[in-house]
């Protein structure tokens, strides 16, 4: 691992009279970092220091005598990751902030918003698949904030007895129904003025047809649902034929006192 002493396999340039210099920086989305060194990457703050949850490098940054430790973030195994470095506009996810995350899969991404919401948020991690689950389980055993749901998304009324209210709704399900799932979900769980973020495999909807034809045809199926698309960005170079969705379920509007 990379330390503030700059060892390491990255620790090799941007020396300043033999000195490596390594620093942190926050992203504008808050809660998200920058780690500048001999290679610059995402980070997020180690919410369990000296804990590594798929391999991933850690850094330890020294600051006014703290020292504090990141996790390295790749956009080529999280599609949340491979959004912000494509310059999404927002993402919702914040410290404090409670979300509903469909897909979770083994908790690569999860274990990122983890760190992002701090002790005082939640991720309710939602996987139906029972090895993916496992490990998912035991990323949840060392993180507080991670309630994991080993249930079918399809069936949010299952798992309702689990979950209060979120702010914002994370989706990486890649199925066909995706958008119905995320509907049925957000009219379950997610508070009125919460925000949305899907991601969108397009070959898993159609396979026929473009990319650009069925990103149009899913945000039209999110509209009918009171879920307000306001920005869509693909995911290239990390994904390909992928796209980010990102809107507001049923816009708070300020009512006119007459």
């Amino acid at each position: 691992q990379i330390t503030e002493t700059g060892k390491g396999e990255w620790g090799k340039s941007r020396r300043r009279k033999g000195a490596m210099v390594v620093s942190v920086e926050p992203h504008r989305h808050e809660g998200v970092f920058i780690y500048r060194g001999a290679e610059d990457a995402l980070v997020t703050l180690n919410m369990v220091p000296g804990q590594s949850v798929y391999g991933e490098r850690r850094v330890t940054v020294t600051e006014g005598g703290v020292k504090q430790e990141y996790r390295t973030w790749n956009p080529f195994r999280s599609k949340l990751a491979a959004a912000i470095l494509g310059g999404v506009d927002q993402i919702h996810i914040k410290p404090k902030s409670k979300v509903l995350y469909l897909g979770a899969a083994s908790g690569t991404t999860v274990s990122h918003v983890s760190d992002i919401i701090g002790p005082d948020g939640l991720v309710y991690a939602v996987e139906f698949s029972h090895r993916a689950g496992r490990d998912l389980v035991n990323v949840a055993k060392k993180r507080t904030n991670i309630i994991p749901v080993l249930e079918d998304a399809r069936h949010p009324l299952k798992y309702r007895m689990l979950i209060g209210m979120v702010d914002v709704i994370f989706a990486d399900v890649a199925q066909p129904d995706q958008s119905r799932i995320v509907a049925l979900n957000a009219h379950t769980f997610l508070r009125n003025g919460g925000h949305f973020l899907i991601s969108i495999k397009a070959n898993c909807i159609d396979s026929t047809a473009s990319a650009e034809a069925v990103f149009a045809s899913e945000v039209r199926k999110l509209q009918q649902e009171n879920l307000k698309p306001q920005e869509q960005l693909t995911l290239e170079p990390y994904e390909r034929d992928h796209a980010v969705v990102v809107g507001v379920y049923r816009p708070l509007h300020k009512s006119s006192s007459k």
